[in-house]
């Protein structure tokens, strides 16, 4: 679940509309003012072409005055879209490929004969693209770390695809359920497929349920399952503007910077990877308390790479130790099964720190 916390906020910000003065509005069916698309098409086939936000507008921007203005295209700069290849398709002309499948949606599918799907923010449309974009990039991001790949030893994770479901949800949440295995993005303020960082979030609740059928069965383990669904986001979205050569132009620990500019003042962030908070700060809610799990995970994150290995053999050894959490597992258990993932993996060293992170969280094993 993305998003129980908001009814809980003690301070909701009704934010004013600002249209982008600058920026007219985007078409929906051509490309040429945000970007050129890679690769596009002249058939259907396994890839096409497409428009998505560069992880979210106010990430790749930096412009914290953004609002959504009730879904206005020029209520976001051209600047914030990019041109990107869509992979896996099935062929059919729809939104439909090997790791997922748009299956509904409250407004017209998404379809092209020549799997070209150029819209904007304004067309409902925009949101299946993101949700196919980033779950794709998600799994692909998985593929890379060597997850289901001959000789890793590491398994594939979710590689038979998962549907989605667009702004059918009448509640502006998001979440992952598992009968039947889905993801579904709801509306309201910032639509939440707009964000990738909410998108990438609840794939990492289908991840944890791919690993350990019924997981979260626990306050701690549903604290790490909102953690780790949060530090995926980020972690994912860094990644993917990295290779892309997108900006990064806000804090990047902060989660879901466009889906929260109604909820928070700027700067705007829903939820951070990057707090000091510590087991003595547990509120036994699992979004705020999930923030003290994700804090030792980014912390970690930045000890791997001042070690020299890297934050992509961080993701790989702490996605391959949750594989041994239990489904209701604690703090403590799923710390010290990270550290014997980390050490098996990575040496001594990097188990330090591995220990040395969860601990100035309060979290012992």
């Amino acid at each position: 679940m993305w998003r129980d916390e908001k009814r809980m906020r003690t301070r909701i910000m009704t934010i004013g509309i600002a249209l982008a003065a600058t920026v007219g509005t985007i078409g929906a069916t051509t490309g040429a003012s945000y970007g050129k698309p890679k690769a596009p098409t002249t058939g259907t086939g396994s890839t096409g072409s497409a428009l998505v936000f560069q992880v979210n507008p106010v990430q790749s921007t930096g412009d914290q005055s953004l609002t959504d203005a009730k879904d206005a295209a020029s209520a976001v700069p051209a600047e914030a879209y990019a041109g990107v290849e869509l992979r896996h398709l099935d062929g059919s002309g729809y939104l439909r490929g090997d790791y997922v499948t748009v299956q509904s949606s409250t407004g017209t599918p998404a379809y092209s004969t020549t799997n070209t799907f150029h819209y904007d923010r304004s067309d409902d449309r925009f949101e299946q693209v993101m949700a196919y974009y980033w779950v794709t990039t998600a799994q692909e991001y998985l593929h890379g770390l060597g997850f289901g790949a001959a000789g890793t030893g590491l398994p594939g994770i979710l590689t038979d695809g998962i549907d989605v479901k667009i702004g059918q949800f009448g509640l502006d949440n998001s979440y992952q359920r598992d009968k039947p295995f889905q993801l579904r993005f709801g509306k309201g303020g910032v639509d939440d497929a707009e964000d990738a960082e909410v998108v990438v979030h609840e794939y990492g609740h289908a991840v944890h349920q791919g690993q350990v059928p019924g997981f979260g069965t626990s306050l701690d383990a549903g604290a790490i399952g909102e953690a780790f669904g949060d530090y995926f986001a980020v972690s994912v979205g860094l990644a993917t503007a990295a290779d892309e050569g997108w900006p990064v132009a806000a804090d990047p620990t902060c989660v879901a910077d466009w889906d929260a500019v109604f909820y928070t003042e700027a700067p705007h962030c829903l939820r951070s990877v990057g707090t000091d908070l510590t087991v003595d700060d547990r509120q036994q809610q699992v979004h705020f308390d999930g923030q003290i799990w994700s804090g030792a995970l980014w912390s970690i994150r930045e000890s791997y790479e001042a070690l020299g290995l890297g934050s992509r053999a961080w993701d790989t050894t702490l996605i391959a130790s949750q594989f041994d959490y239990a489904a209701d597992t604690t703090w403590s258990a799923a710390a010290a099964a990270t550290y014997a993932s980390a050490l098996e993996r990575d040496g001594q060293a990097a188990a330090d720190a591995v220990r040395a992170g969860f601990a100035a969280r309060g979290i012992v094993f």
